[in-house]
C-alpha cells in the first residue's frame, strides 16, 4: 500500500505576514524550510492524490514522478508525444475527484490537456484521453497551469504564444484563462456562450488559485515593465497587449499588485492559511500576499534556492515549492532541482 507524503511541521507562522508595503525578509527571520527531495529535472507542477501522495511533472523529460515517504522519487510514467523546447514541455498537473490525473503538455500539434487513469501499487500511468488539444504553442508564452476550481470545473491558463493580438481576440484561445468541464466541454454558464474563454487579455499566466470565498487569483508574466497579480472575474479583459500593469483604463481590469520582472517573474501560486503564496523565477523568492490586504507583500528565501517554479498547499496545510534551476535559465546548484517544505 502506498504511504502518504509526510511533511515535517516547521513554523506556519513564518508565512503569516501583515503590513501595508512590500518588504524583503530580514536575515535571521523566523521563516524556516526543509529540502524534501533533490535531483529533480526542471520540475514544473506538483499535485496530490487523496491519500497525500505527491506527483511531480518534469518539463523536459516528460516524466511524472511519485514522491516517496523517504524523499526519493520513482517514475510513474512518461507522457508520450511531448516535444520540449524553450518554455514548452510537460507543464501543469491536476487531479479530479475520481483520482484521474490531468496533464498540460506541448506536442508537435500544439499544447494539449490529457487525462490518465492511475492504477497499481506501485502506481502506473494509464493510457491518455484527450480532454482538449490544439491550444496555441510556441517556444515561449505557453501558460500551462491547470487546476480544478471549487465549482468542479477545470481551469487552464494559456499564454499568447507570441501572438500578442490574439490575447484580445475572443475567438482565439491564446492569452486566456479557460474554464471547462472535466471532459473538456463548454459549461453552460461560461461568460461567453459556446466558448471556453473565462477571461482574456493575458500575456503568459502561469498561476491560478482560489481562496475560501471562491475568489480566483492569477499570476502573470509581463513583458519588460510589470508582472501582475490579478483577481479574475468571468468575462473580464486584463489588457494585454494594449496595457501592462496598472493602467487606470476603464476598458480593462487592473492588477491588484505589480512588480518589476527582475523581482518577480511569477509562476505557480497557492492559498495557504491567510496568505497567497507566489513562486518567482527571475526574482528567486517566495512572495507572500495577505488575503486581507492584496496591496501588501513580504518576500521569503530571496536568492536562497534560486528560481522557484511552483508552490502548492500540502494536505497537512503546509506549503511546498519546487525550484527550476535546471530549466536553462538558472544557476545549477548541488542537488538541483529540489522540492522544499515550508510550515
Amino acid at each position: 500500500m502506498r504511504q502518504p507524503l509526510i511533511v515535517s511541521t516547521l513554523a506556519l507562522a513564518a508565512l503569516m505576514i501583515g503590513g501595508c508595503a512590500a518588504s524583503a525578509e530580514p536575515r535571521g527571520a523566523a521563516a524556516e524550510s526543509e529540502i524534501i527531495a533533490t535531483d529533480l529535472a526542471a520540475p514544473w507542477s506538483v499535485a496530490f492524490l487523496a491519500d497525500g501522495t505527491a506527483l511531480i511533472s518534469e518539463r523536459d523529460t516528460a516524466r511524472i514522478l511519485e514522491l516517496l515517504p523517504d524523499g526519493t522519487t520513482r517514475v510513474v510514467g512518461t507522457v508520450e508525444g511531448v516535444t520540449p523546447g524553450g518554455e514548452g514541455g510537460l507543464l501543469g498537473l491536476a487531479v479530479d475527484a475520481e483520482e484521474r490525473l490531468y496533464a498540460y503538455s506541448t506536442a508537435a500539434s500544439g499544447n494539449r490537456i490529457q487525462r490518465f487513469r492511475l492504477s497499481g501499487s506501485p502506481l502506473r500511468l494509464g493510457k491518455p484521453e484527450t480532454v482538449l488539444d490544439g491550444l496555441p504553442s510556441a517556444r515561449t508564452h505557453n501558460g500551462g497551469r491547470i487546476a480544478f476550481g471549487p465549482d468542479g470545473m477545470l481551469y487552464a491558463t494559456v499564454g499568447d504564444a507570441g501572438e500578442r493580438a490574439a490575447a484580445q481576440d475572443p475567438a482565439s484561445l491564446a492569452g486566456k484563462i479557460l474554464r471547462m468541464t472535466p471532459d473538456g466541454a463548454v459549461p453552460a454558464d461560461n461568460p461567453l456562450p459556446g466558448s471556453l474563454v473565462y477571461s482574456l487579455g493575458h500575456r503568459n499566466p502561469q498561476g491560478i488559485a482560489w481562496d475560501a470565498e471562491g475568489t480566483l487569483y492569477a499570476a502573470e508574466f509581463g513583458q519588460d515593465t510589470w508582472d501582475e497579480l490579478n483577481v479574475i472575474e468571468p468575462g473580464q479583459n486584463y489588457g494585454w497587449p494594449i496595457v501592462e500593469g496598472i493602467a487606470d483604463d476603464d476598458r480593462f481590469v487592473d492588477p491588484v499588485q505589480q512588480w518589476k520582472p527582475a523581482d518577480a517573474s511569477p509562476s505557480g501560486i497557492a492559498v495557504v492559511g491567510d496568505d497567497l503564496l507566489i513562486a518567482n523565477l527571475r526574482g528567486e523568492r517566495l512572495r507572500s500576499v495577505p488575503l486581507d490586504d492584496l496591496s501588501a507583500s513580504t518576500d521569503r528565501f530571496v536568492g536562497e534556492y534560486g528560481r522557484i517554479r511552483d508552490v502548492v498547499r500540502a494536505p497537512d496545510g503546509s506549503a511546498l515549492f519546487v525550484t527550476s534551476n535546471r530549466d536553462g535559465r538558472g544557476d545549477v546548484r548541488e542537488g538541483d532541482d529540489v522540492l522544499v517544505g515550508v510550515d
